[in-house]
């Protein structure tokens, strides 16, 4: 498990070159379980971005039949699924790029299932013009966004322009008009309920405040999504799903009548930034290792590496978080550095000792590791390539 004592990550850990990341498959089955459960038999499409690792996301497909499928966040990284033996994938972002976009048309061509986001009427003209010249046709999925905006407030993300039936109509205009493309699916990633926390301890009122933005939420954005859905439906389109949520929705989200299938993936690695939901609670699965390369101070040390700071707002809580030895902090004045992360530790170390961490952002971690360790019980079980092992960069 994660928490070991210092003496039990230096004996894992003994001869292994630092730094490394790893991956508990302990606790990853533990939270592939826990999903499950709080899907109440809900299909669950993987968020391939919060794992970034073809070897763990096999491994949760082969292993769990409640996870079907996968949302691919570009169509370079669809292809190159595609082509490592996983189908079903939806392409959580659209793009109007014919270089990446020919190539998964290509792969459709050849019998591979392959949707394409859209929520403008260019991306599915682009679309339908390199279907038509491949002979193939494009399944799309229409994006509607799920922000709620209330007075000074945008509760949610800037996502798509699509947000109710009456906006959507030129695009279904569209879709209906234009030649090889099928209209397939229809998501709304709710991220005002998905990726927002709760419970932070210390933060009564402010969680407090989410909560009840959140209740607001579910009933403001919800019907806008299953108006949508009826539209569409009313309108001829045979709609093979619509997918919503994320790990911190679940339980909102089925709630959903018109959703078929949820999107998880962060609660798989369960990082920092997912430790304080009101609903839920996931084991922290992923981390990584830094060595002592310094003793700067009496108590303070410093660590080769450390600086993987978590996109979005750069507040603290996007930082990495020391996990082991016990008393060990980051200083506060430097934070996690991009060669060497300076910390205070209770503990007396020495140079060569591993430090664990825990990253903010799912799996992010895998953009600066080439393999991640595979941890089951007291023993490395295996080595696996992340997405950057395989020399990927999907951007």
């Amino acid at each position: 498990m994660l928490m070991r004592s210092h003496r039990q990550y230096k004996e894992l850990l003994r001869g292994q070159r630092l730094p490394l990341a790893f991956v508990d498959l302990d606790r990853l089955d533990a939270n592939a379980q826990a999903l499950t459960t709080r899907a109440a038999g809900m299909p669950m499409r993987i968020a391939t971005k919060s794992l970034r690792c073809v070897a763990i996301i096999k491994y949760l497909l082969e292993r769990y039949p409640g996870f079907r499928g996968v949302m691919a966040f570009s169509p370079y990284e669809a292809c190159y699924l595609s082509d490592h033996g996983i189908d079903d994938i939806l392409i959580g972002y659209p793009s109007v790029e014919a270089f990446e976009l020919e190539p998964c048309l290509e792969r459709v061509k050849a019998g591979k299932t392959i949707t394409f986001m859209v929520d403008h009427e260019h991306q599915v003209d682009v679309l339908a013009k390199l279907a038509s010249k491949l002979g193939v046709n494009a399944s799309i999925c229409i994006d509607i966004d799920l922000s709620t905006g209330l007075p000074g407030l945008h509760f949610g993300v800037y996502r798509s322009p699509v947000t109710c039936v009456k906006n959507a109509q030129r695009l279904i205009e569209c879709i209906a008009l234009a030649s090889n493309v099928k209209l397939v699916g229809v998501m709304g990633y709710e991220a005002q309920l998905a990726g927002v926390a709760d419970a932070v301890p210390g933060q009564l009122i402010k969680n407090l405040i989410i909560r009840c933005l959140k209740w607001f939420a579910k009933r403001e954005c919800f019907p806008r999504r299953q108006k949508l859905v009826a539209h569409l439906r009313s309108q001829g389109f045979e709609l093979k799903f619509v997918n919503g949520g994320g790990t911190g929705s679940i339980e909102l989200t089925r709630q959903d009548e018109s959703v078929t299938e949820l999107t998880v993936g962060s609660g798989l690695y369960s990082p920092g930034l997912f430790d304080h939901y009101a609903q839920f609670y996931h084991e922290p699965a992923a981390a990584f290792v830094l060595p002592v390369v310094r003793v700067a101070r009496p108590g303070i040390y410093a660590c080769s590496g450390g600086g993987y700071i978590a996109s979005g707002p750069t507040d603290e809580d996007k930082q990495p978080k020391p996990l082991s030895p016990n008393g060990v902090s980051l200083i506060k004045l430097l934070g996690a550095g991009e060669v060497q992360t300076s910390i205070s530790s209770v503990e007396p170390l020495q140079i060569g000792d591993p430090v664990v961490f825990r990253h903010a952002k799912a799996g992010e971690l895998c953009e600066r590791f080439k393999h991640l360790y595979l941890v089951r019980g007291d023993q490395i079980e295996s080595k696996v390539n992340t997405y950057r092992g395989d020399g990927q960069c999907f951007w």
